[in-house]
């Protein structure tokens, strides 16, 4: 359809959803949540509103909508310069031409394909060009607490570090999961100019893609960037390539691969790289969109706990078939987290009393394109990351089945874990462990980045309980990030309304007790993330 007539929609759209949202209830309270929870979630998951693209028109009508219902509920701007809003820089880089990279062995050069080497554009340097030396360094990991040290006797200032995919075996989960997202920091503070990941063969290779992929990130006025990737030539390297590098080597691939469960020694290649590389930019910015609620307490108001939930979503599929559903519209994830955030949010001004600590209400941007939205709050903050003593994440909520359990990710490093306990005993829900490791989730939502921070740091999500796990299954084959996470799903409005009840009572325990959440003594996170805090007994 032309923009007009879509435009025209969507301004329809917009005051729908604002009059639903403000609609006076006349059902019961649970009843009126639930009707509210839908209200927002049928606007912000609308096909208007075009998958909420981080940078799109969609995302930014969006944003408004967010910003109105944080002015109806009475909450004061806590953006940049007073307003709403804390807009984020951001940069897409993509390859101008196909990258030349040649490798150079026993003398000779050949030019690899880009079925051979997968390079990532940069989002720093427009040409980038060397010739470097390969070392390779196990996973790539280096962990004193684990007695892990994949660099150790090798250099690799000025050469690129080649490393296997994940982590050793034999890691707490949550730890794995981490050291898993870093290997490009260490990469980078050990003076590597790349990072080469390598695929087995017959084994799960690397994600990177084809040199054509974008990458995006952001980058503010300094230049600095939200990952270390985006200052290494980061790329992944075929089945074929990886075994030619370990040809005539100390020990083969299969013989490094196959040494996953302990130390693996870190040895330099013959092999060499040669990288011809220009990249071409485009730099946009979308908003985070931050309310608040002061606290009343004078001892504690300048202290914060954080609601928040990401806005973004994935936008429209542009490769689509003709009649092909092309919006991906992301009801569950994340419309009905923004949703819930908005009804807690509504249970703070309804109590009738103001929490003692300071409470920040954040819709995030770029949570799908890698947490971005998140990371660039907590390296530019708008007020001390310091005093901020908690943070809740509602991202993905399965609103689909009666939820008798909740899996709180990240609960088990702090005292926050207790918090969700009294919380969820409160309401007769039980909290159980986490019963999808292998997702990983505690590393693939914002509440990660606050963690990375030194701030005890929560995602809610509902458990397998009652039929749970089924919905879990189902949603993850057939409707997780694809055009069919839509408002055709059969929604428990209900179960929304709970979820955000839950979310409130757990946040509204950590703004109104004396004690701020501590990390637990020994804790990895806390340990790793901030030293120096006072800490409690596990």
């Amino acid at each position: 359809m032309s923009f007009r007539r879509l435009s025209s929609r969507l301004g329809l759209a917009v005051l729908a959803g604002l009059l639903v949202a403000a609609k006076p209830a006349v059902a019961p309270a649970d009843e009126a949540a639930a009707n509210r929870v839908r209200g927002h979630v049928q606007f912000l998951a609308s096909d208007e509103l075009e998958g909420r693209g981080t940078g799109s028109r969609g995302y930014d009508v969006a944003a408004a909508y967010v910003a109105a219902q944080f002015a109806s509920l009475g909450l004061k701007p806590a953006g940049a310069g007073g307003s709403w809003y804390l807009q984020v820089p951001f940069r897409t880089s993509t390859h101008a031409r196909p990258p030349v990279i040649s490798i150079i062995a026993d003398g000779q050069s050949r030019a690899a394909t880009p079925a051979d080497i997968s390079l990532r554009p940069s989002l720093t340097q427009k040409q980038r060009a060397f010739e470097a030396g390969l070392v390779f360094v196990g996973h790539g990991i280096i962990e004193p607490k684990f007695g892990l040290d994949d660099y150790a006797g090798v250099d690799v200032r000025g050469k690129i570090a080649v490393v296997l995919r994940g982590t050793p075996r034999g890691l707490p989960a949550d730890a794995a999961a981490h050291l898993a997202q870093v290997k490009d920091d260490i990469a980078l503070a050990k003076g590597a100019v790349g990072i080469a990941e390598l695929t087995i063969p017959g084994g799960r290779g690397g994600g990177i893609g084809g040199p054509s992929r974008s990458v995006t990130d952001w980058i503010d006025r300094a230049g600095a960037v939200g990952n270390s990737s985006s200052r290494l030539a980061s790329m992944v390297l075929s089945a074929d390539v990886s075994k030619q590098l370990f040809k005539g080597e100390q020990r083969s691939l299969e013989q490094v691969a196959a040494s996953r469960g302990g130390p693996i020694r870190a040895f330099p290649l013959r092999t060499r790289l040669a990288v011809n590389a220009e990249s071409q930019w485009k730099d946009f910015s979308s908003p985070q969109i931050i309310g608040m609620i002061p606290g009343s307490d004078p001892r504690l108001a300048s202290e914060y706990v954080f609601l928040m939930g990401h806005l973004d979503h994935l936008g429209v599929k542009d490769n689509a078939a003709p009649g092909e559903d092309r919006i991906y519209n992301g009801a569950l994830d994340n419309a009905a987290g923004i949703a819930t955030m908005l009804e807690a949010a509504r249970h703070f001004v309804e109590a009738g009393k103001r929490p003692r600590r300071s409470v920040l209400f954040m819709a995030n941007t770029g949570e799908e394109r890698g947490l971005l939205g998140a990371g660039y709050y907590i390296a530019h903050p708008t007020v001390p990351v310091r005093q901020i003593v908690a943070a809740v994440d509602l991202d993905m909520p399965l609103m689909l089945y009666d939820f008798t359990d909740v899996v709180a990710f990240g609960a088990d490093h702090s005292t926050v874990a207790r918090t969700v306990a009294q919380a969820a005993r409160g309401m007769g829900i039980a909290v159980s462990t986490d019963p999808m490791p292998e997702q990983t989730i505690f590393v693939r939502s914002d509440h990660y980045q606050f963690v990375r921070g030194g701030v005890p740091a929560i995602l809610l999500f509902t458990g397998y309980a009652n039929g749970g796990k089924a919905k879990w299954d189902a949603f993850f084959a057939r409707a997780y990030h694809r055009p069919n996470d839509d408002l055709s799903q059969p929604i428990n409005w209900r179960a929304g309304a709970r979820y955000a009840r839950l979310n409130y009572e757990i946040s509204r325990i950590l703004a109104d007790s004396d004690q701020r959440p501590l990390w637990y003594r020994g804790d990895y996170f806390g340990e790793r993330f901030a030293p120096g805090q006072p800490r409690a007994a596990r």
